[in-house]
Order: structure tokens, then C-alpha cells, then sequence
């Protein structure tokens, strides 16, 4: 048996530590040209432009994916729970 608990925050802690550093690329200007790295590695032109950083887009960004994470790894471990009794 999955603990849900567990699994939401595991889930939630990855996806905000994800988003945090991405929030860090952004804040110091390398976002841009790692997007542009990305895009070039998959043989297509990239039409996305990096905005200014903004802290309380970025702490929203990190508490949003936290919680949609959490409630993700919750679900997740309620069906496998589900599934294997």
C-alpha cells in the first residue's frame, strides 16, 4: 500500500524544486538561451520568448505546481491503492 501522503508531497516537492530552478534560470537570464538549446536539438525554430522575471509569478508558479503535484501523487496512489487490494 501506497502512504498518499507521502506520494503527494514526494510528487509536489519534485515539481516545485523543478519550477524553482526553472524560476532561477529566468531570474538569471539563461532561460532564453537554454529555450533556444532545447528547440535547436530538436531541429525546430523556437518561437518563445522569455518575459522579465517576476517574483510573485515565480512564487506562484512554484506553490501552484506544489499543490497540483500533491493532489497528482495523491490520486495516483488512491487508484494504485484501489488496483492492488
Amino acid at each position: 500500500m501506497l502512504n498518499k501522503n507521502k506520494v503527494g508531497i514526494a510528487l509536489g516537492g519534485f515539481l516545485a524544486i523543478f519550477h524553482a530552478v526553472w524560476a532561477i534560470l529566468v531570474a538569471s537570464n539563461l532561460a532564453q538561451g537554454l529555450m533556444n538549446l532545447v528547440f535547436k536539438l530538436h531541429m525546430m525554430n523556437n518561437p518563445i520568448v522569455i518575459q522579465d522575471f517576476n517574483l510573485g509569478l515565480a512564487v506562484g508558479l512554484v506553490v501552484f505546481t506544489a499543490v497540483f503535484g500533491y493532489i497528482i501523487g495523491w490520486v495516483f496512489a488512491w487508484i494504485y491503492n484501489w488496483a492492488y487490494r
